[in-house]
């Protein structure tokens, strides 16, 4: 193992057997990445936990490594990590023949056209719950900020996708889900990293119950679901082999996909507006104009619609949330080699790769590089404005990047839900600013939580009131 083949990137060892870097990496694996930068270069292998990673710095090689999708696979590890962490069987081809592409296939209920419509629900979704939440408050309200986003967004999500829960309490039935969903998402990054569930407490009860909840006697019950769950129902229905509970985990699996990483984005995304008043005036300013321009009135018992066109034309609320994003967003790209085979990079550059090798972009490295972003530490919530209109054109050494802002991974592995996502956050946004008026409750810095490191969007550290009442 320790030789390296001519071409093969230097490899950085660790000196603890199988364990590797992998300590030193989970602590701060974007300071570890930039130090060994700066001994190796832009390209090295790091052993972490028995596998070897090899790490591709330089941002304008990243198109290269997506562009390989066939030598450079994704989902069989995506399915993998998955099936272990939902509990349901592996998608293998013998036993659930296209099960995996069929489920590809109804992403196209999260574009185009049917965007449209699961956004509007949505929308009407987040304005019923924040009327039955906030429309009392016509003094201040102090509540925590991340357990208000997690509520709103989590309801939210929750009625969107798989409908209504018809009983009289409603609204407690889906918190209890909720308050179930947090305890279990607060152990994903150990199962991520393929730490047995039977090792992590109440884990293993909680995903169960869990997943009881997404058994079919119980989704029938719901009134008002997507079409996208609707049609992730109707496959799973052909698989005769697919138990009841395997289908309800895949839901429960997907409800993740849907709020595990938009919850904490919407709360960074609120956190930096009321940390930053200039920031927060120019997006109300501009929510406030469309819905003049529109002739839409704003409080709680109006309907507001909004047309993705609109929700496009939000610049400075599109960019103040790219801006967190950019801030708090912390995923690695990975991508596994299916056979040796030698990457072929610009500037005649070549990487040996061994099959089985895993290939990994980390773009906070990029998100961070103060060479493309100035004062990367700071917040600008106008960074991706130029003179009124979107930017795209961010630079490095002189050159234009394809690559400069990658929340959502890359190529292949590219979260489907994103645009549904963005959609979410800026109309959560929207209601809030428009309704309310808002402002932190007490003074103090929180931080990035770094267990999550790798897996998507960071955690706060700490939690922080807010308060908030009607706008006159």
């Amino acid at each position: 193992v320790f030789d390296r083949k001519t071409g093969e990137p230097p490899l950085i060892n660790g000196w603890i057997p199988y364990l590797g870097k992998a300590l030193i990496f989970r602590k701060d694996a974007y300071k570890f990445l930039l130090d060994q930068q700066k001994k190796f270069g832009d390209i090295f292998t790091v052993h972490i936990a028995g596998r070897y990673i090899t790490f591709i710095m330089d941002p304008f090689q990243y198109v290269y490594v997506i562009r390989n999708s066939k030598q450079l696979e994704f989902h069989e590890f995506a399915n993998k990590m998955a099936s272990k962490t939902f509990d349901y069987p592996a998608l293998s081809k013998g036993k659930f023949p296209e099960l995996k592409e069929n489920l590809h296939r109804i992403y196209q209920y999260l574009q185009g056209k049917p965007l449209d419509i699961i956004s509007d629900h949505m929308m009407k979704n987040l304005q019923d719950i924040f009327e039955w939440k906030c429309s009392q408050a016509t003094d201040w309200e102090t509540e925590k900020m991340y357990k208000f986003c997690c509520s709103v967004m989590f309801e939210a999500s929750f009625v969107t996708l798989y409908g209504r829960v018809p009983a009289a309490d409603g609204h407690k039935v889906i918190s209890e889900i909720r308050d179930k969903f947090i305890k279990f998402d607060a152990s994903f990054p150990y199962l991520a990293a393929n730490i047995p569930i039977e090792l992590l407490g109440a884990t293993k009860k909680v995903r169960k119950e869990l997943i009881h909840h997404f058994l079919l006697q119980n989704m029938t019950k719901w009134l008002g679901g997507s079409k996208v769950v609707q049609a992730r129902q109707d496959i799973f229905e052909k698989y005769e082999l697919l138990g009841d509970y395997d289908k309800a985990a895949h839901h429960f699996a997907f409800l993740w996909a849907s709020v595990g990483n938009t919850i904490p984005a919407t709360f960074w995304a609120m956190y930096y507006l009321l940390r930053h008043p200039e920031a927060l005036a120019a997006v109300r300013d501009e929510i406030d104009h469309l819905l003049q321009s529109t002739g839409q009135k704003r409080g709680p018992t109006y309907n507001i619609h909004l047309t993705r066109e609109q929700l496009d034309n939000l610049v400075y609320l599109e960019s103040a949330l790219n801006e967190s994003l950019r801030m708090c967003s912390s995923s690695m790209n990975i991508r596994i080699s299916q056979e040796d085979f030698v990457l072929k990079l610009e500037g005649n550059q070549e990487v040996v790769l061994r099959k089985g090798d895993w290939i990994a972009l980390y773009p906070q490295i990029l998100h961070m590089d103060p060479e493309v972003y100035e004062d990367p530490k700071e917040y600008k919530f106008d960074r991706y404005i130029e003179d009124g209109k979107k930017k795209t054109t961010f630079y490095k050494a002189g050159r234009k990047l394809k690559y400069f802002l990658m929340p959502f991974g890359s190529g292949i592995s590219m979260c489907p839900g994103r645009f549904l996502a963005m959609n979410e956050m800026k109309m959560f946004l929207f209601i809030l600013l428009s309704h309310f008026d808002v402002e932190l409750a007490e003074n103090k810095a929180v931080r990035l939580d770094n267990s999550r490191m790798g897996l998507g969007i960071l955690l706060p550290d700490a939690d922080i009131a807010f308060r908030y009442k009607l706008r006159s």
